[in-house]
């Protein structure tokens, strides 16, 4: 008799697991060498340290990631290598980020137009009287 074949999940667990290449496994990241990049640059945080990209994770590790400006907070549930489907990804991550701020307040974040050059000694002040910096 013929035993059946375990279903698939759509992931290979491994025993261990490099943040680089976990991190790129679970989308946070396009590509591995980005995530790497991000670990060089101090932008990826186990459970609160900074880290190098061949840091060993372990199920339960909390991995925060700035990335675009926007910091992804998940709990790490199983170790994988290769890189998965989106629909997977929830049963590899917990994901305990914050939600991304109103498109409104975005916008009314003062920005100067690229290329502008340095801001006026004028313009400084005005934007640090705006951010409540110096008072008169």
């Amino acid at each position: 008799m013929v035993t059946p074949a375990p279903a698939s999940t759509g992931f290979s667990e491994t025993a261990q697991a490099r943040v680089d290449s976990w991190t790129w496994a679970v989308r946070l990241f396009k590509t591995r060498s980005a995530a790497a990049t991000a670990c060089r640059a101090g932008h990826v945080r186990v459970n609160g340290v900074p880290v190098k990209p061949a840091h060993t994770l372990k199920p339960g590790d909390e991995v925060r990631v700035r990335v675009n400006g926007m910091e992804r907070i998940v709990i790490v549930e199983r170790l994988i290598t290769k890189r998965i489907g989106a629909a997977v990804v929830s049963q590899v991550l917990i994901d305990k980020s914050p939600p991304p701020p109103d498109p409104g307040v975005l916008a009314a974040q003062p920005r100067r137009d690229r290329g502008s050059g340095r801001p006026t000694k004028r313009e400084r002040r005005e934007t640090d009287r705006l951010l409540g910096r110096i008072e008169e």
